[in-house]
């Protein structure tokens, strides 16, 4: 089963390599990596076409003005060819070789349309340094509402549902993976499969929590979200949301 990992770049030289080389490790060769990047005025662009040939023809490269990074993903989307799509941040890598491994297997079995596992959150400056852990579990129906939901790039999902029911709806801004994940899971209740592995190292400062301010907002358009989709939620569901996070981070889950 072929997969595509589409990674957005901006000006990523910085942390490319790991990325691009927890690919290249993999077991699973059946996968395609699409590089779209939004204009990079640093070297980005040179690495990515340096290790290009090392992928035998299983990279393409895409260069060109975007509205952000969802619009970003959604422009890789757009190209993307396997049957099944994933997201790999340019600041983020793959915390095993067998990562597609298992991904494939779970597609393989024919019974789910969707798959998504644990991840560790590390140091910008010391990918070593595990700073927080987000431990996953199956997803039961409602689990959204009582702050549940998948850690997104671990999450994969056939490229039909994304043809069927849309891609990132850019309008949530930093939210938007969230809001992705709570339409098809709990509003057209695609099939999932959660897999209890560690599958994405995953640098700390992203677009979502980098800054206090990005936090207050993602909980805005997480509201939002809930509201689009017709779910209903407490007001209270910033918090519930924000408990995991915490047990999380003092390793009590």
């Amino acid at each position: 089963m072929k997969i595509s990992i589409i990674t957005a770049t901006y000006n990523s030289a910085r942390t490319l390599r790991d990325t691009l080389e927890s690919i290249l490790r993999q077991t699973h060769h059946d996968y395609e990596v699409i590089i779209q990047d939004g204009l990079s005025r640093d070297d980005t662009l040179e690495i990515a076409r340096d290790y290009e040939p090392r992928f035998s023809g299983r990279m393409r490269i895409f260069s060109e003005k975007d509205n952000g990074l969802y619009d970003a993903m959604n422009r890789g989307i757009v190209h993307a060819t396997g049957d099944v799509v994933g997201i790999l941040n340019s600041d983020d890598f793959y915390a095993d070789d067998h990562v597609l491994e298992w991904i494939n297997e779970a597609f393989e079995q024919g019974n789910t349309d969707c798959t998504f596992a644990d991840l560790v959150y590390v140091s910008a400056n010391d990918t070593t340094q595990v700073v927080r852990r987000w431990k996953g579990s199956p997803y039961e129906e409602g689990a959204f509402v009582k702050g549940w939901h998948p850690a997104h790039p671990t999450f994969y999902v056939r490229r039909e549902c994304l043809t069927e029911y849309g891609a990132f709806d850019t309008t949530f801004a930093v939210s938007a993976d969230f809001e992705l994940m709570l339409r098809l899971i709990e509003h057209h209740h695609i099939r999932t499969c959660y897999l209890p592995h560690c599958m994405v190292r995953m640098r700390e400062g992203g677009e979502s929590n980098g800054t206090l301010r990005n936090v207050i907002r993602g909980n805005k358009n997480i509201m939002r979200a809930f509201r689009k989709n017709g779910v209903r939620v407490s007001w209270l569901y910033p918090l519930k949301r924000l408990v995991p996070k915490v047990l999380d981070r003092l390793g009590l889950r």
